[in-house]
């Protein structure tokens, strides 16, 4: 009986080893084929993508389907915010990588309105800055640049321009050397000024040694000094004129804070230099000789100020340190 039990089952196991036998050799065979097939879709997705990406370059069905597929509108977000992103990242490398000299330097990040207010939106805009003192981008301090970015560059005189001198840590250092032998100042304090100079430079979009200059000629560097007008601080702003502009930071309480200060007078400087029509006339304008015959010298100090720290700056610096293939000096 046993036996008879035993012949039934290894009878009804032979059937399904063959059975599965013939599965994997299906299924083997079959492979080859599965690969292909998925090999073309991935293909197939691939050339619907890439379609979509070139845009309505021809009349071809694919185009269409692409189209179809995904919005126009999808396209230029990947492209405008996307591969725009990886363009402005790899610049930023480049820049960084041509500045990287010093074991010191900084990449700051900050952001910068390019949507009008009343839309409710902002936009960033991101930038690398190499810092003598990179902790003052850490500093949380409002930006100006709501007011400044309205001032079209086409209207500033090139000399007020950024010359991309400061953008080098032996030139920041070379600075804030002439400046501690020249007012005996604290060191770790005059590079928290120049470094503070060359970030708000780049937020306002004006040249770090004009603004620089305009610090030694008007202050001295120390942001303590108040005049009998009223004009405070290391740029020399008259608080009780531009208190609407210490607003957004505070109000007229914080007018003599170095981050502070130098940007209402950069933004103020820009201003008036964009108004005047020249440098020079803008320099007028901020001493507040607008009506008056002459500014009694006080341009050319600020001229003069700014040649001998641009000439520290080249002497230290290749030739390729021009602005639009010109001398610096004027």
């Amino acid at each position: 009986m046993s036996k008879c039990l035993a012949n039934n089952l290894s009878d009804m196991q032979n059937p399904q080893s063959n059975t599965l036998t013939a599965n994997e050799l299906l299924a083997h065979a079959m492979a080859p084929i599965y690969r292909v097939i998925n090999g073309l879709l991935v293909l197939t997705v691939f050339m619907v993508v890439g379609f979509w990406l070139s845009g309505n370059g021809t009349n071809a069905g694919a185009f269409d389907l692409a189209r179809i597929l995904v919005p126009e509108e999808a396209r230029h977000m990947v492209w405008n915010n996307g591969f725009g992103m990886l363009n402005q990242y790899k610049e930023s490398n480049e820049v960084s990588a041509a500045q990287a000299t010093d074991t010191e330097i900084a990449a700051v990040i900050y952001g910068k309105s390019k949507i009008p207010a009343s839309t409710g939106l902002t936009g960033a805009k991101q930038q690398t800055v190499a810092l003598l003192m990179p902790s003052v981008a850490q500093m949380q301090v409002k930006s100006i640049s709501h007011l400044s970015d309205r001032i079209p560059t086409s209207k500033m005189d090139p000399q007020a321009l950024d010359s991309n001198l400061m953008g080098s840590i032996q030139n920041q250092r070379a600075v804030a050397d002439f400046f501690e032998k020249k007012y005996s100042l604290d060191r770790l304090k005059i590079e928290e000024y120049v470094s503070n100079t060359i970030l708000i430079a780049k937020e306002v979009n004006i040249d770090p040694v004009l603004l620089l200059a305009v610090i030694s000629v008007e202050s001295n560097f120390n942001p303590n000094t108040k005049s009998h007008a009223g004009a405070e601080g290391l740029m020399q702003v008259m608080t009780s004129v531009h208190k609407d502009k210490y607003a957004i930071f505070g109000g007229t309480s914080e007018a003599a804070k170095p981050e502070v200060n130098i940007r209402v007078g950069a933004y103020i400087l820009k201003y008036l230099i964009a108004t005047a029509g020249s440098l020079r006339n803008g320099l007028k304008y901020y001493v507040g000789a607008a009506n008056a015959e002459d500014d009694g010298g006080y341009a050319d100090k600020v001229m003069a100020e700014r040649n001998r720290l641009i000439g520290l700056c080249q002497n230290r610096s290749s030739n390729r340190l021009t602005l639009n293939g010109k001398d610096l000096r004027s």
